[in-house]
């Protein structure tokens, strides 16, 4: 019974930590990544679409992206979601496809992204403790009504502290891998 609330409990932090590698991927570094565009929302018909289910999305140099639809009716659209998200980057149409320049990041702007990059680190600490916490509430239950015995509820504490700390570290290497990526120049 233990070992099955402690596995669930491992793929809902697991489920976490690739939440947080999704969520940093969109963060923007040195060099060209499709997933800086990948997820931005287009409204397509009405209907909020992802940019990748629209166009393909290349790199021809380290610094560009090419933004090419499907449909090129859809060119305008594209270019205003862009225009419109957070990304702070100006779209150039030829009519066929959009190319991104991103400029090189100054050095303050790095910073605010590492400080951005540390918000999502701390959300994912904070969904992985809440894991810990679900289960630990969930083990003492079993305690209490006498499902498990008290030796049990330790084991499958000890057990759950050393899932966390292990998951945790994960992130922290996650988050440091991003910031040398970020602070790049």
């Amino acid at each position: 019974m233990i070992k099955e609330t402690v596995k669930e409990a491992e793929l809902r932090m697991k489920g976490a930590v690739q939440a947080l590698e999704e969520s940093l991927s969109g963060i923007r570094t040195g060099r060209a990544s499709p997933a800086l565009v990948e997820r931005l929302h287009v409204d397509y018909y009405g209907a909020a679409t992802p940019l990748i289910q629209l166009a393909t999305i290349a790199v021809p140099e380290p610094r560009v992206l090419l933004i090419r639809p499907f449909d090129p009716s859809t060119l305008k659209i594209i270019e205003k979601a862009i225009l419109a998200s957070d990304l702070g980057l100006t779209p150039n149409n030829d009519g066929k496809v959009i190319r991104l320049n991103l400029p090189p990041l100054t050095e303050e702007r790095r910073r605010d992204l590492v400080k951005v990059m540390h918000g999502r680190l701390e959300e994912a600490r904070i969904a992985v403790r809440n894991v810990r916490r679900d289960v630990m509430k969930e083990l003492r239950e079993f305690e209490h009504e006498k499902l498990i015995s008290e030796d049990d509820l330790e084991l499958g504490e000890e057990e759950m502290q050393k899932l966390t700390d292990k998951i945790i570290a994960q992130i922290d290497l996650i988050g440091e891998h991003k910031q040398k990526e970020i602070m790049e120049v």
